[in-house]
């Protein structure tokens, strides 16, 4: 099965001496492309994948979202609710956002799946951006593995977050981004999510230096890497009249 917005293969820009292949996110024909982001968290998400946001917004217009964040206070809340018009401006956005309690999703499991199911029964997305199952984190890692559950027929992106247990592993995708639109990553975490800047992790070095970890891993200047279980890759479909 050709999942909506599937990949279609092209030449990275910018390195033809040592081409690397890269896999262009396309709409479905006739309509916008929609996406699924899921956070355990206020601020796993933008965190995780907030570059691929924000280039996702820039370069699909009429882009649909799906925002579900499972955890929060008031004013966590109200972060997320900041964070998802930043990072997705001008992009038709639906925020989703639950009071779970957090670190005890284990214990919770039903409810998380809940949550997912009910989503599930109105949104059909083409992408999805979610936990991984390998986050040390308890909460991540229940998410991340209901998702498929849920969702069989998209294409799901699994994004990393740093954190003190030293979880990150081997990604097998990663979104290139410029310096440009990785400082503006970093700008709007500051800006959205004011209540972690007391954390002793929570800056410029750990995020700029992950994303130029990950950059230099697939030849680009900054990147976010992802891991994904399933996809389907088909060639390029021919113009009718084209040589074979």
């Amino acid at each position: 099965m050709r999942p909506a917005g599937a990949f279609r293969p092209d030449t990275c820009p910018g390195h033809s001496d040592q081409p690397v292949l890269s896999l262009h996110l396309e709409a479905p024909a006739g309509r916008p492309l929609s996406i699924l982001v899921i956070g355990a968290h206020p601020d796993d998400i933008e965190i995780g994948a907030g570059g691929m946001l924000l280039s996702l917004a820039a370069a699909c217009p009429g882009l649909h979202a799906r925002y579900l964040v499972m955890t929060g206070t008031a004013e966590r809340h109200q972060e997320a609710r900041s964070a998802a018009s930043a990072f997705l401006p001008a992009a038709d956005v639906r925020v989703d956002l639950h009071d779970l309690p957090e670190g005890r999703f284990p214990a919770v499991w039903a409810q998380v799946k809940d949550a997912l199911e009910e989503v599930a029964r109105s949104c059909s997305p083409d992408l999805i951006l979610a936990p991984s199952r390998h986050d040390a984190h308890q909460d991540h890692r229940v998410i991340a593995e209901i998702v498929p559950t849920v969702f069989r027929d998209q294409l799901c992106l699994a994004y990393e977050i740093p954190k003190w247990d030293g979880d990150l592993g081997q990604p097998s995708m990663y979104a290139p981004l410029s310096a440009e639109l990785a400082r503006r990553k970093v700008e709007l975490l500051h800006k959205c999510f004011p209540s972690q800047r007391v954390r002793d992790w929570w800056d410029d070095e750990v995020f700029l230096g992950m994303a130029r970890l990950r950059g230099m891993e697939c030849r680009a200047p900054y990147a976010e890497a992802f891991t994904c279980a399933k996809s389907a890759i088909l060639p390029p479909v021919l113009a009718p009249g084209s040589d074979t």
